[in-house]
């Protein structure tokens, strides 16, 4: 009880002093309250611990964070605060160890799992101590989980020839083309409308995580295939691709995911899917010679660090690279 006293003047001190002054003011009440016993009592009711995440997820919109992540951070935070049963102001590191604990014992989560709970986290009770909602993050003792690093698969030429030769439709074909050339994400292909593809140029425009634009390029197969596929259609969508039937509606995300995935049984591929396309053309472009940074901007990530877990450098490569460098 008395900790938790301290703690809340300090807390209610943050706007007024420095840290060296708040830590000569701990030292001033441990002195003072040494020895003295302090009862709870009716306190006046503290700001409900829903405005704390409110504020914090409002702050993420306006960084531009997705509806989608928004959400994932909100159900997160508020299954740890219910569980854990305190307010964040309250919370401490052994709390959140432990919650971390019980979650993955009673869910057999995996490392991954619980290494972006903790990210999550991290990044609540991190904004809360920017914003003088508490004096220290509880997660800064809390490390990162070692996670085992498992080699991604991405498509072999022969297998992206299989499902070129295995598409049954234009339409099939110039998604393929279109994701193996360019990169771009599910969501950012299936948000195209036919206006913004420029094939003079071989390029589109599209919005990425947070809306934020950045041109992406496609190889004149694509072009080729892309045209065909749109004089094919009779429909007036404006949509780049859309449902094979009438009402010929846009394409969404898992239309898309359950065609390819439903041809990879067919052509008995392993894990066929729109992510993997994306993977594999870094992989390419590393292995070819493109800078890390250009990949970096082809794929819109803000961290280099991101990249380096998308590309996975050939080990044929490694090989030949040593006996060039080192004999």
């Amino acid at each position: 009880m008395k900790e938790d006293l301290i703690t809340e003047i300090q807390r209610r001190m943050l706007p007024y002093l420095t840290n060296e002054q708040l830590a000569h003011l701990q030292e001033v009440l441990d002195y003072t309250l040494h020895g003295v016993l302090i009862t709870s009592a009716e306190q006046p009711e503290e700001q409900p611990e829903t405005d704390a995440t409110v504020a914090f997820i409002a702050a993420k919109r306006i960084e531009g964070c997705s509806e989608k992540t928004l959400t994932y951070y909100q159900n997160t935070i508020e299954a740890m605060t219910a569980d854990i049963g305190k307010t964040p102001q309250q919370i401490t590191t052994e709390d959140l160890r432990q919650y971390l604990t019980n979650y993955q014992m009673q869910r057999q989560s995996s490392k991954v799992t619980i290494d972006n709970i903790r990210r999550i986290l991290s990044s609540f009770f991190s904004w809360l101590e920017d914003e003088d909602y508490i004096i220290k993050s509880p997660v800064r003792r809390i490390h990162k989980v070692k996670t085992p690093k498992t080699i991604k698969e991405i498509y072999t030429d022969e297998e992206l020839e299989e499902l070129r030769d295995g598409c049954e439709t234009a339409r099939d074909l110039a998604i393929i083309d279109l994701l193996a050339s360019s990169g771009m994400r599910i969501g950012e292909m299936t948000a195209l409308n036919r206006e913004d593809i420029n094939f003079a140029e071989r390029e589109c425009i599209v919005f990425g995580k947070g809306d934020k634009e950045r041109p992406v390029y496609f190889d004149a197969r694509t072009k080729l295939h892309l045209q065909n596929y749109l004089t094919s259609r009779t429909d007036s969508n404006p949509a780049l691709f859309v449902s094979l039937r009438a009402p010929y509606n846009r394409l969404k995300i898992g239309g898309v995911e359950t065609r390819l995935r439903e041809m990879g049984e067919r052509l008995k591929l392993s894990r066929v899917h729109p992510h993997k396309f994306r993977r594999t053309m870094a992989t390419t472009a590393i292995d070819k010679g493109m800078p890390i940074e250009q990949v970096q901007q082809l794929l819109g990530h803000q961290k280099i660090d991101t990249t380096m877990h998308y590309a996975m450098v050939k080990q044929q490569n490694v090989k030949l690279a040593h006996r060039k460098f080192i004999g």
